[in-house]
């Protein structure tokens, strides 16, 4: 099972989905608001259920209008120039970020990994870990890596997480903005957003692959309800992020 995976292995299944989606859409090229983004980023995951992952925590922004946010098995998070776009202020960006971190936290990435591969990859690798693989040892293990990478990769771009999946990671992104001083209101007020200017076209990634905002949304205020006393909206952060993301705008 999935669960069977180690950090180290869940690392390398990761880095190269992020490869993967990087041949897709290219890094957006700005240092400044990539440093911006990486040390929120940071500093809500080390706010997380996983401080820590075998690779580090790694953000980044796509450089395409496509409006989509994605987290990759051991912590390699993608958002898009397009939502980062949509985001009013800190608070908004934030709980996006901590959305995405609730993926990684609760590994759902690799639990859209088809069983079957796995099973036949622990086949494989399980006899062939004390001696060199022999060629048709090896084009087969790769055939299973490419499969349970298309897997992931799939249901980051195409599919989505199981709604499950994602109620459970805005139930986190919840508490993880808190923990690490956020106003909670910055996911309900994304999802209001998008519930009232729904993109569509090529900009429509985030419906693609996301349940409702409408549906979410309901939950998402029962669940900041159930907080209490929870930190306000900081007009330092504000600013900080209008700095930050002037180049888009």
């Amino acid at each position: 099972t999935f669960a069977e995976i180690t950090e180290e292995e869940e690392y390398y299944i990761g880095r190269a989905t992020a490869a993967l989606i990087l041949s897709k859409y290219k890094a957006y090229p700005n240092a400044a608001l990539s440093g911006y983004i990486n040390t929120m980023g940071t500093a809500i995951a080390y706010s997380s259920d996983r401080p820590e992952t075998y690779g580090g925590y790694h953000f980044a922004v796509l450089d395409t209008d496509e409006v989509n946010a994605m987290a990759a098995p051991g912590g390699f998070i993608f958002v898009t120039k397009g939502l980062v776009e949509r985001c009013s202020d800190e608070e908004t960006l934030a709980a996006i970020l901590a959305h995405e971190i609730g993926h990684v936290a609760e590994r759902h990435g690799l639990q859209s990994i088809k069983k079957s591969r796995l099973v036949d990859a622990f086949k494989l690798i399980g006899g062939e870990a004390s001696r060199q693989f022999d060629s048709e040892t090896l084009v087969k293990v790769t055939g299973v890596f490419e499969g349970v990478l298309g897997d992931v990769v799939e249901t980051l771009v195409e599919r989505g997480y199981d709604r499950k999946f994602e109620y459970e990671a805005d139930k986190l992104a919840l508490s993880f903005a808190v923990r690490t001083g956020y106003s909670p209101d910055g996911l309900s007020e994304f999802l209001a957003g998008m519930e009232d200017n729904k993109p569509s076209g090529p900009a429509a990634g985030w419906f693609k692959t996301h349940p409702s905002a409408a549906d979410r949304l309901a939950r998402v205020k029962s669940g900041i309800g159930a907080l209490g006393d929870v930190p306000a909206k900081d007009a330092a952060r504000t600013a900080r992020f209008s700095a930050a993301v002037k180049v888009l705008r």
